[in-house]
């Protein structure tokens, strides 16, 4: 009796059974693309030339710009307010008009926020950066220890205050006659809480400390190839050059204030110490806006002693010496 015969195996499933086999290997999928590895490209290299490594600013150069652009705009803010309060052309009236406290107010905050308004569109071009990370802002950083940044700033003021009552001081300042009137004193409560502290701290903090630490680098720079490779892949700066711009920017501080307190040199001490204290919060904390947040509490502690001493801004005559 005949079987039936075994059909013949596909070419492509004859196998020699006699022969240990290997293990097939399947080839490997590729990834999905979604599961691509992602690459992330460095930053545009600037005028250093390590790829990626980020040029030194603010430099001098930037600093000197900033405050240049924040003198014209004074000028002009204060010429044209002057024009439009008083147009009449009698120059003793025009100078009179040009030292009433809410015309000096409106022309300091005008000229402030103008000037930082045209460095955020205007500085990011040369930096090939934002703004922000140029200064060293990091907002979140401050955020994250306000409730330690605002403390210090009160306890500063406060203690300056103290210190303040037991030096001798002119009888009569220039400060003082933004106090004479309830409206003048809501207006400088309101610049020097808001508007002051946060251009003052991007003036001195974000620009002048850093311009003045990189110029003294530069300047001390050994002149060897070596140490020019160096300073073009690093920025990093050396903790004499951030001592030096520490006293440095704190004298410029210091001497900011120097008309508005008749140049009593004991309160102008006290003003760079207390410079000093916002230098070291932002070297601490590689933050301007912590530094801008401890000024703007500074200066809301002596408002907030100002308002308790006058009843609300009402019995300004206490003030007087």
């Amino acid at each position: 009796m005949s079987h039936p015969s075994t059909p013949p195996l596909p070419e492509d499933l004859k196998r020699d059974f006699s022969q240990p086999q290997a293990p097939a290997v399947r080839p490997i999928a590729p990834l999905p693309k979604e599961v691509e590895a992602i690459i992330i490209e460095a930053p545009p290299p600037s005028v250093a030339p390590g790829p990626g490594v980020p040029a030194r600013v603010p430099h001098l150069g930037h600093a000197v710009l900033f405050v240049s652009l924040a003198a014209l705009v004074l000028v002009f803010t204060q010429i044209t307010l002057l024009g439009l309060s008083h147009p009449v052309a009698d120059p003793h009236r025009t100078a009179n008009a040009a030292l009433h406290p809410k015309l000096i107010i409106a022309s300091q905050a005008i000229t402030y926020l103008v000037t930082l308004g045209i460095s955020f569109f205007f500085f990011p071009l040369l930096w090939q950066r934002s703004f922000a990370d140029g200064i060293q802002w990091d907002f979140a950083t401050a955020r994250r220890n306000a409730w330690k940044l605002i403390p210090i700033g009160l306890i500063t003021g406060f203690a300056v205050q103290a210190i303040s009552s037991l030096i001798p001081v002119p009888k009569s300042i220039p400060m003082d006659d933004f106090f004479r009137h309830t409206s003048d004193v809501w207006l400088v409560t309101a610049f020097g809480t808001l508007v002051a502290p946060l251009f003052e701290e991007i003036a001195f903090r974000g620009f002048l400390f850093p311009a003045f630490a990189i110029a003294y680098d530069w300047l001390s720079l050994p002149k060897t190839p070596a140490a020019r490779e160096r300073w073009h892949n690093t920025t990093g700066l050396t903790t004499a050059a951030i001592v030096f711009s520490t006293i440095l920017s704190s004298i410029l501080f210091a001497l900011l204030h120097a008309e508005q307190l008749a140049h009593a040199w004991v309160a102008l001490f006290v003003l760079f110490c207390v410079s000093l204290v916002l230098s070291i919060v932002r070297i601490k904390t590689r933050s301007v806006a912590c530094s801008t947040l401890v000024h703007a509490s500074y200066n809301a502690s002596v408002f907030l002693t100002l308002f308790i001493a006058t009843g609300g801004y009402r019995h300004l005559e206490r003030l007087a010496r």
